[in-house]
């Protein structure tokens, strides 16, 4: 039986899917969380917020995910990052999947990656949770309801968190599996409850069509000026650097929290909604991010609440650090009705530096700012990846490798040429530790880094005082009004500055090793500001 609204020319049975049980296609938010709350998928909790756990599962599973090696992809993956499948394995991993999902009951999302029309793809979500699909429904662009009647996909995903894959037989690691196939347009996930291996596998997706286009896509956030999306800033990083804090700027409009394209038109948000950590949120810092975790259909994932009274505990870290909140972008205030902006006219590169080397802010020139691009320098936040329990520093290149299909370089040419073209100022912000490294150090103040983006964004930074970092090479702010001085000199904020200089040698040393595979692709403007 099917229930919802669909093109009736695009049934699952369409797509060679068929004797499953009850189809439940494009619920809106209430009827998710009625089917999800009657499976016993979670609790309602204040606001009419949707209180889950993911099990086991509370990250993502990076080595896990797996692309079929055809022979229209074959010489455009990155295969030393990206593990491949045979075609046969996914065959059989799809008709097996098939199988498990006889006489079961799914939910079904059409949905859009991408607010800018021209550069949208449709995608087709098919979920076993019916949680999953209110997801997936706040993290992609919902069209509008008429347009369902007439909706074809693109790209379809299956989540089937129930199905266990067999190596031996599919060709993967394990028995979870994130199986993307260009040729067959489809992606496989398996064995794991934890939502973000969807929206991250229609990035991924989104990554490898999207630079064919000449469209650079980027793991950001992105805001404007209010009135004037002409004056628009995009924030690298990855989970735990403070894109989706620093981007949720009163002051300026958002565009978006994660995924952007930067086409010849400008900057476009990828999704509808907002994926952010919840671990110590700070009704006074955040605000707008907070009042969400009591808003009707945000999901609430892996948080401790209290029983009797549904009050979050946003410092309980015994299910995992990686705790977060799912909710539509209009539950920003300042959110963009457009989800559209301008050319970058100010690019932040967001690292958490758990070394305590870095300064809180650098001005980067466009070589430098391709070097730290494609370095992708930051330290992964417990529990974002599976077994990641405190600070590792770590090298992700273009601030997002586990979600890259294409060659580093592909990505760093594209965002090169565009900041020649159009001119962006390029900054380092450092989120992480100063006066020491991790566990000795404390985390960079958030007043002081918000302080010096809105002088980096209103334009004010760049008429203060710069030296030259002795260390890395890049500008550094001498004196800035708000922040206190010895901030800006990392070296001054520890007791035993020979221990700085011995970390900053270390960390020299990694950039230098780590950037060495890079040399033989890159130009020698970007090999002149190599560190080490």
């Amino acid at each position: 039986m099917t229930f919802g609204r669909v093109n009736p020319q695009f049934r699952l049975e369409d797509q060679g899917i068929t004797g499953l049980g009850n189809v439940y296609y494009n619920l809106i938010e209430p009827a998710l969380i009625e089917a999800a709350l009657k499976k016993g998928e979670g609790t309602l909790g204040k606001g009419g917020a949707l209180l889950v756990t993911t099990g086991k599962f509370t990250g993502r599973s990076p080595k896990d995910k797996h692309v079929v090696k055809t022979d229209s992809v074959a010489d455009t993956i990155w295969w030393e990052n990206n593990a491949e499948m045979s075609p046969e394995g996914f065959d059989a991993l799809y008709n097996d999947m098939l199988a498990y999902m006889k006489d079961g009951d799914f939910f079904v999302q059409d949905l859009v990656g991408g607010a800018d029309p021209t550069h949208a793809i449709n995608v087709r979500m098919i979920t076993e949770l019916a949680w999953h699909g209110l997801f997936n429904r706040h993290m992609l662009r919902r069209p509008e309801r008429d347009s369902l009647d007439t909706f074809i996909a693109d790209f379809t995903l299956i989540n089937c968190p129930g199905f266990k894959a067999d190596p031996a037989k599919h060709g993967c690691r394990s028995d979870t599996v994130v199986a993307m196939n260009f040729d067959r347009k489809l992606i496989l996930v398996g064995n794991t409850e934890y939502a973000g291996e969807n929206k991250k596998s229609v990035f991924s997706l989104l990554n490898y069509l999207l630079p064919e286009k000449g469209i650079m896509p980027m793991h950001c956030s992105a805001n404007h000026a209010k009135g004037n999306p002409v004056d628009t800033a995009v924030f690298f990083g990855l989970s735990g650097t403070g894109k989706t804090t620093l981007s949720a700027d009163p002051a300026r409009t958002l565009i978006g929290d994660d995924e952007h394209g930067w086409s010849d038109r400008g900057t476009f948000n990828f999704e509808g909604g907002c994926y952010a950590k919840t671990i110590n949120l700070d009704p006074e810092a955040e605000p707008e991010i907070y009042a969400t975790t009591t808003k009707f259909g945000t999901v609430i994932e892996n948080m401790v609440f209290d029983p009797l009274t549904f009050d979050l505990d946003f410092e309980d870290d015994s299910l995992t650090a990686n705790m977060r909140c799912a909710y539509p972008l209009h539950y920003i205030s300042n959110a963009s009705e457009t989800a559209l902006g301008g050319h970058p006219k100010n690019i932040i590169m967001l690292t958490c530096d758990a070394f305590g080397v870095l300064p809180p802010i650098s001005r980067l020139t466009p070589a430098q700012a391709m070097y730290h691009f494609l370095s992708g320098f930051t330290s992964k936040v417990a529990g974002t990846e599976r077994g990641v329990t405190e600070p590792e520093p770590t090298f992700s290149t273009c601030f997002g490798a586990p979600f890259m299909p294409r060659r580093p370089e592909v990505y760093g040419n594209l965002l090169k040429a565009k900041i020649a073209k159009h001119g962006a100022t390029c900054w380092l912000v450092n989120t992480g530790w100063t006066g020491g490294a991790y566990g000795t150090g404390s985390r960079m103040p958030i007043k002081a880094t918000r302080a010096l983006l809105t002088a980096a964004l209103d334009g004010s930074l760049n008429e203060v005082e710069f030296r030259k970092d002795a260390n890395f090479g890049f500008d550094v702010p001498v004196a800035v009004p708000g922040v206190a001085e010895v901030l800006l000199d990392p070296r001054r904020t520890w007791e035993d500055p020979d221990a700085y200089d011995a970390q900053a040698n270390k960390l020299m040393q990694m950039f230098a090793d780590n950037f060495a595979q890079y040399v033989p692709f890159i130009d020698d403007d970007v090999k002149a500001a190599a560190i080490g």
